[in-house]
């Protein structure tokens, strides 16, 4: 029987420091450039993830322009523009955290609901045209 794990594992602890750190410089968003950031976290990642967060984040601004990139918890993200910025969607890379595939996510503030159950996030092995579209169509549909 294997041993179960206690506490936190060390990815996981990384990523909430890494949160921690995006809050506080988040107050300072004078010196904070959103963009710049997130650019800055796709690159750091190993392919293919790298190239996959890039296209994820072309179909997501091309679907809702508006949304404003960020980080959360070292990964792409998009919010709602304005003072409460509520995020709406993320990326997240299977290298980070050593898992087999990257996942795409919504938060509790996107309109992605269906019923009484319905799902927030989307397991990717690949960008499809198919899987593509529907990318698409889910962040439209949760900005709504």
């Amino acid at each position: 029987m294997a041993k179960e794990q206690e506490g936190f594992s060390e990815e996981e602890k990384a990523a909430m420091k890494e949160r921690a750190r995006e809050y506080r410089a988040a107050r300072n968003k004078a010196k904070k450039d959103p963009l710049g950031d997130l650019m800055s976290k796709i690159n750091e990642m190993a392919e293919p993830d790298k190239s996959m967060a890039l296209r994820v984040h072309e179909l997501v601004l091309g679907a809702v322009p508006e949304l404003q990139p960020k980080t959360w918890y070292g990964m792409p993200a998009y919010a709602k523009p304005g003072k409460d910025g509520k995020l709406i969607c993320f990326f997240q890379s299977a290298g980070k955290f050593k898992v087999r595939f990257c996942t795409f996510g919504f938060s509790e503030h996107a309109n992605v609901d269906d019923g009484d159950f319905f799902p927030t996030a989307y397991a990717l092995m690949e960008l499809t045209p198919k899987v593509e579209k529907e990318i698409v169509r889910l962040v439209k549909k949760a900005v709504a």
